[in-house]
């Protein structure tokens, strides 16, 4: 092969090459123009979401708003009741679910990783983790309040709770999982029992994660409507005793939205706003509980 002959090969190969590259770049700038058309698409409506919810919720939101009790039509009135009624229910199906939730995540992570009981448990966890809470809430419905015959403030956090359940198992179980094997068997060969190293090494090495995935539950159960409809419905007055119905937030803020009044309206557009701060401080306090962790 001639000195001729070699030149021009190179210089196909290098034309080739030069094509491939300049096909690549433009698949490349093509994907990074949709992804980022994408992004500012989903932004744009997240930031008009926000901005109304600012715009409308701190128009509505005054002292009567935190003080006093649901008012009706085109009387002045708050959402007291219906804030502690969300407060007291997320707070106890929080403290119903949380511990069954880390118990069960414990038992898949450190117990039985396997077997049929394990895969059984994951499978269920799974359709309880993808199941809409309007299924809960009618689950609920059909075994807790038409057998009794009453909406009750505790067939309301029971729905909640099995919302708190399947996160908290997940989320248990995967923080778990990430504790180096090392850790579990320098605790074994110091002769530590097994109890003890689930309580003192794999929970502590998990904690931040744990409660992340806590708070993480607990924001999603907090501006929850559907299951709280068909369990604890609704009431005017202020009530703490949870065997009948009681105010939600997220119930009035359905009430009062879809109503003609311009004074409930403006209560819903309060509520939404106060619901959003909650979610966002929860949020928040999970970022930085990770970021800890990291």
């Amino acid at each position: 092969m001639t000195t001729g002959e070699e030149l021009l090969q190179a210089q196909e190969l290098t034309q080739m090459r030069a094509s491939l590259y300049a096909k690549r770049k433009t698949v490349n700038i093509v994907a990074l123009v949709l992804s980022l058309s994408a992004m500012a698409f989903g932004l744009f409506w997240l930031f008009w979401i926000l901005y109304e919810t600012v715009r409308l919720g701190t128009a509505g939101l005054t002292i009567a708003t935190l003080t006093q009790m649901t008012p009706g039509p085109n009387d002045e009135g708050g959402l007291l009741n219906a804030i502690y009624g969300s407060f007291l229910m997320v707070m106890l199906a929080t403290f119903v679910g949380t511990p069954i939730g880390v118990m069960a995540g414990i038992y898949l992570a450190e117990f039985k990783t396997k077997g049929w009981l394990a895969n059984t448990t994951r499978f269920v966890n799974d359709i309880l983790l993808s199941a809409p809470s309007i299924v809960i809430g009618l689950f609920v419905y059909s075994v807790v309040v038409s057998r009794f015959k009453s909406f009750s403030g505790y067939a309301g956090i029971l729905a909640l709770a099995l919302i708190v359940i399947p996160v908290v198992i997940r989320t248990t179980e995967n923080m778990l999982q990430l504790v180096p094997p090392g850790l579990r068997e320098a605790a074994y060969a110091l002769g530590a029992p097994k109890w003890k190293v689930i309580l003192s090494i794999t929970m502590r090495a998990a904690r931040a994660g744990v409660v992340t995935g806590v708070l993480l539950a607990v924001a999603r159960i907090a501006g929850e409507t559907a299951p709280l409809l068909f369990t604890a419905l609704s009431n005017q007055f202020w009530t703490s005793n949870l065997s009948g119905p009681i105010a939600s937030l997220p119930v009035t803020i359905f009430k009062f939205a879809m109503s003609p009044y311009e004074n409930w309206q403006q209560l819903a557009w309060a509520g939404v706003f106060l619901i959003t701060l909650a979610v966002l401080g929860l949020n928040i306090l999970a970022r930085v509980l990770t970021r800890q962790k990291i």
